[in-house]
């Protein structure tokens, strides 16, 4: 075994790598944009594109995946097997893990059809896994820029029944709505606006990067992928995809005005998150050894809503000793690939 092994979070939008030493210290970590859903060509360039960032990538390789719902795939089963089967072309010289979620880890060649419920998605589980032997109990959030998982967990364990994505929608412990890709239409119909509710229009005119963007909250690393009308990625351009939600110029009003209009669907989007807490959390939440662990690019919300609830909060990246100096990433912000690689050592110990 070499002194390192490197962490892989494949999404249907973004690779997350994290490189790692064997005493569990992570040396890097990395996002790179990965369209899926235009071909797993891009899956071959984004690994390619961080190899050749970090140099030798030598060890062992462990994946876990959203990626598999790309429709680039007939069904899941197809996706698990064609990611497993990329990356171990990719990295063919190096050993190859699967994050199985409460299976564990599993060689390629180990795996059954019914360990695919386990493999699919499982990311989530990685991370609360991971924040679950650190603390006694909380409730894990990971806000990304297109989902967000919510998590009870106690005495070192993930509380809940939930495994696939059908299960864990029903159970609000997965919210479709994320920072940067989520499309306004998805956040509400009808949004207050200069004391009148207006109808939201169901046209992909833009994206909650847009109103972080306006609001000022918005670090531009985290959105990796073109503005819903390809133009520019500016305030000004953001407040004019913005006006066009509700069939408006952006001279029509003021822009304060639009920035008011930003901040609604800012409350709009944290008022699901909050619910979806309040409905898994419950009256654990006020116990005084509990706490609220945010992760992901969107923790500044998972923030505020603690504080607005009076929850203890914890920020994923304090679970760490180390922290990345001079990196636009944070371990916060890939924490699927940072847990599943500090879990691969645990295993192996």
């Amino acid at each position: 075994m070499t002194n390192q092994v490197v962490g892989w979070d494949i999404g249907g939008a973004h690779v997350k790598a994290v490189l790692m030493d064997l005493d569990k210290q992570v040396i890097r970590v990395i996002q790179r944009p990965c369209p899926l859903w235009q071909g797993l060509s891009h899956l071959q360039r984004a690994v390619a594109e961080i190899i050749e960032q970090w140099g030798d990538l030598s060890g062992p390789q462990v994946i876990t995946m959203t990626g598999e719902l790309a429709d680039l795939f007939n069904n899941r089963e197809e996706g698990v097997n064609q990611l497993i089967k990329t990356m171990s072309e990719i990295q063919s010289e190096q050993p190859l893990w699967v994050y199985a979620g409460g299976v564990s880890f599993l060689r390629p060649s180990e795996i059954k059809a019914h360990h695919i419920d386990h493999i699919a998605s499982a990311n989530w589980r990685a991370s609360a896994r991971y924040s679950a032997e650190q603390r006694r109990a909380g409730l894990f959030v990971d806000m990304g820029s297109t989902t967000t998982d919510i998590l009870w967990f106690s005495n070192g364990l993930i509380q809940g029944g939930a495994i696939t994505d059908f299960q864990r929608l029903c159970s609000r412990e997965l919210i479709y709505t994320g920072i940067v890709r989520t499309p306004l239409m998805a956040i509400t119909q009808a949004i207050d606006f200069k004391g009148h509710e207006v109808g939201v229009m169901a046209e992909h005119f833009a994206t909650m990067a847009d109103v972080y963007r306006i609001i000022g909250s918005l670090n531009e690393s985290h959105d990796q992928f073109p503005a819903a009308d390809g133009a520019d990625k500016t305030v000004s351009h953001s407040i004019r995809r913005l006006a066009r939600m509700i069939g408006c110029d952006v001279n029509d009003h003021h822009v304060s005005d639009w920035r008011a209009l930003a901040h609604q669907f800012k409350n709009r989007q944290r008022l699901s998150i909050k619910c979806a807490i309040e409905k898994l959390g419950g009256a654990e939440l006020a116990a005084a050894d509990s706490c609220l662990i945010g992760a992901g690019i969107g923790r500044f919300l998972v923030q505020e809503i603690a504080e607005e609830m009076a929850l203890d909060y914890l920020d994923f990246n304090d679970l760490f000793s180390e922290q990345q100096q001079g990196s636009a990433m944070s371990l916060a912000d890939c924490a699927p690939a940072v847990a599943v690689a500090k879990l691969w050592l645990q295993y192996n110990e």
